[in-house]
């Protein structure tokens, strides 16, 4: 019997494997490495994040941004790192001038809101702990959302995870259908063997 279709099918099986070891290389394996890998993730998304601050119940602290167009979209947002149910915040924004920007409630882990921004400006994000524990929390600010393009930065964090998912998909996808192959070829050589031998 010819050996050319289990030949076919182990190539296919071992692309597989490479494929699912290149994908968990990035995967994290614990919980600090968790955090990590989201925080490298959300560099690659926010012009700016701030560093962890916590927050007493009852208390409040401040977080700006400098706006450095005119007529330009801000998507900021607000993270409880440490969050569990029950946490809740009260978010108020204002520039240095004092024009009111909205108040927000925030009572998940984390909170995205849009801004228009008619023209240069510095905001300040007053956030208040009204939650009953104390909260670790960061902002995050991306100034002209739509035509930040995070995968553009060949170095950034977002781009190498992307390439590396890109290459293990690919290796992934050839490597079912090399097996796949390798399998027809196996049952087409067993059903010539089997009729070499009737012919006898």
């Amino acid at each position: 019997m010819k050996k050319r279709g289990p030949i076919i099918s182990i190539s296919g099986l071992v692309l597989v494997v490479i494929s699912l070891s290149i994908a968990s290389s990035i995967v994290p394996n614990n919980i600090s490495e968790i955090n990590n890998f989201s925080d490298s993730l959300l560099e690659g998304m926010f012009n700016e994040i701030t560093d962890e601050i916590q927050i007493m119940s009852g208390d409040s602290t401040s977080f700006s941004y400098s706006t450095f167009s005119s007529d330009v979209s801000l998507m900021w947002g607000i993270g409880i790192v440490d969050y569990q149910p029950g946490d809740k915040l009260s978010i108020n924004i204002s520039n240095i001038f004092g024009d009111d920007y909205g108040d927000f409630i925030q009572n998940n882990p984390i909170l995205f809101e849009m801004l228009e921004i008619p023209q240069s400006d510095t905001l300040n994000l007053e956030v208040k702990n009204i939650g009953t524990r104390n909260v670790n929390v960061v902002a995050m600010f991306s100034e002209d959302p739509d035509n930040f393009d995070p995968l553009s930065n060949s170095d950034s964090s977002t781009m190498n995870v992307v390439l590396v998912l890109a290459i293990s998909g690919f290796l992934l996808i050839l490597g079912i259908i090399i097996s796949v192959i390798g399998t027809i070829v196996m049952l087409v050589d067993l059903k010539n063997n089997q009729n070499n031998k009737r012919s006898y």
